[in-house]
Order: structure tokens, then sequence, then C-alpha cells
């Protein structure tokens, strides 16, 4: 069985021919989810899928693959939910009335959407959007089965959990994973608890569908959370604060880690 650490490396290696860099981390890919050659054909295979024509809330993550996906989410009318960058900030709305018609390729920019968007509570998410219809992720490598890997700082996964526990997204609501074919690996890689696996592997090329992913149901462990997250993450003091006080769901699967 691969190591995830191997098989970003890997990845990484070819994903640096086909890679658009970043602003501030050039080609650093530990830092960040590059945009890449082709990522408007995949985008454009996406929006053609009956699971985001049929979503009217959906969640994005702040990954440079995704630009012109949360784009097309303001065109079409939809409401886009994100984090911003590492989760510091919390969760960020944006609405298609927030945006002027022809702007929004600049409104979804990081450095923009902060602006233009609100910052929203985990409270006024479970008020708003009791379902949230679609969750969509880049990475840096990918099963056939939809074991998908990011930078490594657990980032989906802890988004994936939060809106877990708070009961606006279950097992099938579907996850998509919009990267480059480079990415798609054919390794087994090992999964833990954690681990958020995806329902669908976009790329420029194909659609991936994976059959019954298994997805953690088992919320937020707060005694695996890497040092420092606690007091950088700002929704995980609030969803511990909602948890304490019965606001979370109460049909935990498996609370106990396993080795």
């Amino acid at each position: 069985m691969t190591d995830r650490n191997a098989a970003r490396q890997n990845v990484w290696k070819e994903l640096s021919k086909v890679a658009r860099p970043d602003s501030r981390f050039h080609f650093d890919f530990s830092e960040f989810i590059t945009d890449f050659e082709g990522s408007d054909q995949a985008t454009r295979r996406l929006i053609e899928m009956e699971i985001y024509k049929n979503a009217q809330v959906i969640f994005i993550t702040p990954d440079n693959c995704l630009e012109l996906l949360r784009a097309q989410t303001i065109r079409d009318g939809k409401v886009l939910l994100m984090t911003s960058y590492g989760i510091r900030r919390g969760f960020i709305e944006l609405l298609p009335g927030d945006v002027k018609p022809g702007m929004e390729t600049w409104a979804i920019m990081l450095d923009v959407i902060e602006r233009v968007g609100r910052f929203i509570s985990l409270a006024e998410i479970q008020q708003r959007y009791p379902n949230i219809d679609l969750l969509v992720t880049g990475g840096s490598a990918v099963t056939h089965q939809g074991a998908r890997f990011g930078k490594g700082h657990g980032f989906f996964d802890i988004e994936w959990a939060t809106l877990y526990s708070m009961g606006v997204v279950n097992v099938i609501t579907p996850i998509v994973d919009l990267v480059h074919d480079c990415q798609v690996v054919e390794e087994e890689l090992e999964i833990s608890i954690f681990d958020t696996v995806c329902d669908y592997i976009v790329t420029p090329t194909r659609v991936l569908h994976v059959e019954s992913p298994q997805k953690p149901t088992g919320g937020i462990y707060w005694d695996r959370l890497e040092p420092g997250m606690m007091g950088s993450i700002s929704i995980l003091q609030e969803l511990q604060q909602l948890e304490q006080v019965g606001k979370l769901r109460p049909d935990f699967v498996d609370r106990e880690v396993k080795p």
C-alpha cells in the first residue's frame, strides 16, 4: 500500500508540467491546490452533470482549480458557500445578487470574495441552509475508489466533519473532486477514519463515478486535531460550543478513534 505522502510527491512531479503558478506560492503545492491546464474542460463536464444542475446551495473549497466553477455557480443563480484560505476566518456566503453581471470571475477570487460576500456563522448556516446540495473540492491525489488527499493539512476533512456535525450534509450528499488526469492514481492508498471519500472524480477528459463511497460519520475528533488548529481555525471553537449545548446531530455512528 502506497504512503499518501509518496503519492503526493509522485503526482506533484507530473502536475508541475500542467500546473499554473499561484501569485503567492508559485509552484509550492504543499501550500495551495493549483489550477491546471484543462480545468475549464473539467468545469464544463461538472456543470453538465445533474447533481450540479439540480443543486441550489453548493459548498466549494477555495482551491485555484475551482475558480471557474465558483464564478459559474454565481452566474447560474446558485448560493455559494466557501471557506477562507486555511479555514482561518470560517465560512463565506456569496449570493448571486451580491455580484454585478459580468463581475463573477472577479468576485470569487480569494482576495475579493470576503469583501463582496459575507462571513456566515455555523448557526446561521444551520438556519438558512439545512440542506447543502453539493460539495466540490480539489486535491493533490485521488484514487479510483474516491479516496482523495489534499496538501496534508486535512482542511477538507474538517470542513466535511463540520458540515456533517451540523446536519446540513449527510452520507448521500454528493462530493466531487475536480482534478487533472495526472492526479488520479492507480495505487491503493491508506485510508483513515478522517478521510473524506468522493462520489465523483471529474477531470478534463472523463467523469469517474465511485460506487458506495464510505464517508466519515464521526464528526470532529477533538483529541486528534493538530496542535494550534483550535486557535487558528475559528469555526472549531463555535462547533465545539454548539456540540456542548446539544445543537449538533445526535446520531454519530462511531466516536471511537481506532488505531
